[in-house]
């Protein structure tokens, strides 16, 4: 019922100019209330109590009924004709992928063109987040919902109450969403182009109103801002939250955003010199597609300022690597984030440590905190996970990859940008190209992908197990 009210905004920008998604838009959002308004009517008077297996089994699900949903609008406005292809945009929106089938987005009606958009804010913070916010009010207690959603392995808390967590998280992607829009519309941008772009920067999405993506805005006041706001978007929302408050201290104990901020600094240097070498290009333009293209990338936004697989197969090679380190736990990006790369790594040297001092009890810190056994094990299986999930996949697209002219490296940057959520790849789906000409077979496939990275493996994988449905 919510997902339809939000359809139901969408009305003002197709009166405004004329579109002719009005009946599409009205059909859709009618449908969705009702459906959900029978589905809440027939289970109003079951258990209250959401445990830690039904939380998962609802994230899961509610994801899912959420997407078809959410195609509704492509598939009764008929600016996605393919019910495959509705899907794929839909579940690439609310996944904040980005991966779009659409090869004329400028002449798709401005009101399916905000819904578009705003799939991905909602997708962004997780619309099940939204509702933890919402089921206290109605006695359905929310917490296991949460755990299930949250975005990465942290242990800091903004606030113990979870209702209470929630809307503060929700104040501060409203606010950041809106003071995005409103720098972008003084920028130059028009007030549609701002406020879509806010709401896709924000959620770390990447949907453009433009086919060229950021680059038909090509103003370093526009490109830098939005540069910005992606690096903020891909940071932990408490850290922002402790900057906000003027908890500073608390900012730079955090080891994660440390070495979310540094390697993101080396790696535009780094990547500044060889574009600068190679273009041709003044040295602010090098710069700036470098940290455009290089924030984009590592925190999953995948907007497009300059098409990177065209620098040097070195570079193409790099961003290939970027599609799996997201940014930053709590925030709305994909990917394996930054927080399980550090504790990986960490064990890792550690481990000549323990070498060279067999009987020495040697701990992992994180944030001057010990990591626990627990979390430790966790991090290693889930990159596991991805490790062999990412292979297997690869394996498979190639095979259905079999007519490209490229298959295998198109096939890895597919599944790589499909799992990590990002949406531009490398091969056949670069920066330059879109997903339009991907078989439906694999379409679906990358469906599931999409859904299996953006609720972190364990989510939808936990469901295939004998011991979830075991007593």
């Amino acid at each position: 019922m919510v997902l339809g009210a939000f359809m139901l905004t969408t009305l003002g920008f197709s009166f405004y100019h004329d579109a002719l998604d009005t009946k599409a838009i009205l059909g859709s959002a009618f449908t969705t209330v009702v459906f959900g308004f029978i589905i809440w009517f027939l289970s109003r008077n079951s258990s209250k109590n959401i445990g830690k297996r039904e939380g998962y089994l609802i994230v899961a699900l509610s994801w899912v009924t959420i997407s078809i949903f959410s195609s509704l609008p492509y598939v009764f406005s008929n600016s996605i004709v393919s019910f495959t292809d509705a899907i794929f945009e839909s579940v690439s929106g609310l996944t904040t992928t980005g991966a779009s089938i659409i090869t004329n987005i400028e002449g798709v009606p401005k009101g399916i063109l905000f819904w578009r958009s705003l799939t991905q804010w909602l997708g962004g913070m997780g619309i099940i987040v939204f509702t933890v916010a919402i089921f206290p009010l109605l006695g359905i207690g929310g917490v296991e919902l949460f755990v299930a959603e949250a975005p990465g392995p942290t242990s800091d808390k903004i606030h113990p109450r979870i209702k209470e967590t929630a809307k503060r998280l929700w104040m501060i992607y409203v606010g950041l969403t809106a003071l995005l829009a409103t720098i972008l519309f003084i920028s130059g941008m028009t007030f549609f182009d701002a406020i879509n772009h806010g709401l896709t920067t924000m959620a770390t999405g990447g949907f453009s109103t433009k086919n060229d993506s950021i680059a038909h805005f090509d103003t370093p006041l526009i490109q830098y801002t939005i540069a910005f706001f992606m690096f903020l978007a891909g940071t932990n929302y408490t850290i922002i939250y402790f900057s906000l408050t003027g908890k500073f201290k608390k900012v730079w104990k955090s080891d994660e955003y440390k070495t979310y901020l540094i390697l993101v600094a080396v790696l535009t240097v780094l990547v500044t010199v060889v574009v600068y070498n190679v273009s041709g290009e003044s040295i602010e333009k090098s710069f700036r597609d470098s940290v455009f293209q290089v924030i984009s990338i590592i925190t999953t936004t995948g907007f497009v300022s300059a098409d990177y697989t065209g620098w040097t197969p070195g570079l193409t090679l790099l961003f290939f690597v970027f599609l799996f380190v997201g940014a930053c736990a709590g925030s709305t990006s994909g990917g394996i984030k930054v927080i399980r790369h550090l504790v990986f790594f960490k064990n890792i040297f550690l481990e000549f440590k323990r070498l060279l001092h067999p009987r020495a009890v040697i701990r992992i810190k994180v944030d001057q905190q010990l990591v626990r056994g627990r979390i430790l094990t966790h991090i290693l299986v889930f990159l596991l996970l991805y490790l062999a999930i990412f292979v297997v996949s690869s394996l498979i697209m190639t095979v259905i990859f079999s007519d490209f002219e490229q298959p295998l490296i198109t096939a890895l940057g597919a599944v790589a940008t499909a799992l990590g959520n990002v949406g531009p790849a490398i091969g056949g789906l670069g920066p330059l190209n879109n997903f339009e000409e991907v078989p439906d077979v694999g379409k679906w496939f990358l469906v599931l992908l999409m859904l299996i990275g953006r609720l972190e493996i364990f989510t939808i994988l936990i469901l295939f197990t004998p011991y979830f449905w075991r007593d």
